[in-house]
């Protein structure tokens, strides 16, 4: 099993993807994410087109660190996951039903 390396307030830009990750549509969250590094938060994000740009084709994406709100939905579904026996290595994210309060 892969150890992470221990979370921080303020990860370098290499780091992010190891860090819970929002990525927007047009500024507005739509999924919670965590890549194992960049290389796999970008690849999400180009093969992830269809369902990113579902209600909106032509909008933007982009993606930045989770807030502490995100954060909270992602570690519920993760820990939904590990209920049923999942490993952290198999779970990647979450879509928002609505953005987070």
């Amino acid at each position: 099993m892969r150890r992470r390396p221990p979370q921080t307030e303020s990860p370098a830009w290499g780091d992010l993807a190891l860090l819970p990750t929002t990525i927007l549509i047009d500024g507005a969250p739509k999924c919670v994410v965590r890549a194992n590094d960049m290389k796999g938060l970008l690849r999400f994000i180009r093969n992830g087109k269809a369902f990113l740009l579902a209600e909106k084709p032509d909008a933007d994406v982009s993606h930045r660190m989770a807030d502490e709100a995100e954060v909270k939905i992602w570690n519920e579904a993760m820990a939904l996951h590990k209920a049923w026996g999942g490993d952290d290595e198999d779970f990647f994210g979450v879509p928002f039903q609505q953005p987070p309060a």
